[in-house]
């Protein structure tokens, strides 16, 4: 197993999320009508999805550890440091048919601005955020999950991250 001090080296098909401009360009290349490779969601779907998730990681809601303290440092060792992927159609809780955002434009901008938040919530570097699978994490763990949850359900959608450049 892969690992290294900094995980976005490790797999070259993350996307960078503190690359914003080029992020919102990804998701700007979806359509409303967009079909996913795999899965059930449609893109304004995956797009809040993402916007919900964020929002634990940026002090607007509260998570909690689901695992014991032992499984979550596991869990974190594999999932946040090495090149291990999200597996497709894993599915966590219901997809809701209703939407919160008018439109996906209006929704990729949410999420954009969640993203904003979530740097300004990490301000302080000994901040800590909980992950309800791997337990506690600083800003830089939460920027790796961050890239391979983001690219995770871009491919679902054939939105592939270029390699980054080292």
């Amino acid at each position: 197993m892969k690992t290294a001090s900094n995980p976005l080296t490790v797999a070259s098909n993350l996307i960078d999320t503190n690359n914003r401009k080029y992020l919102e360009a990804l998701f700007l290349k979806l359509e409303p009508n967009t079909p996913a490779v795999w899965g059930k969601m449609k893109p304004q779907q995956m797009v809040e999805h993402l916007i919900d998730q964020v929002q634990y990681t940026n002090g607007k809601k509260e998570p909690f550890c689901e695992v014991s303290e032992q499984q979550a440092q596991v869990a974190k060792q594999i999932n946040v440091y090495t090149a291990v992927e999200i597996p497709r159609n894993v599915i966590f809780g219901e997809i809701s048919d209703q939407l919160i955002y008018p439109d996906l434009p209006s929704a990729i901008q949410q999420v954009m601005t969640e993203l904003a938040d979530f740097d300004q919530h990490f301000m302080k570097p000994e901040t800590l955020v909980i992950h309800g699978g791997f337990g506690p994490m600083n800003y830089k763990e939460w920027c790796i999950w961050h890239s391979k949850h983001f690219s995770h359900h871009l491919k679902q959608f054939k939105i592939p991250a270029p390699p980054l450049l080292h």
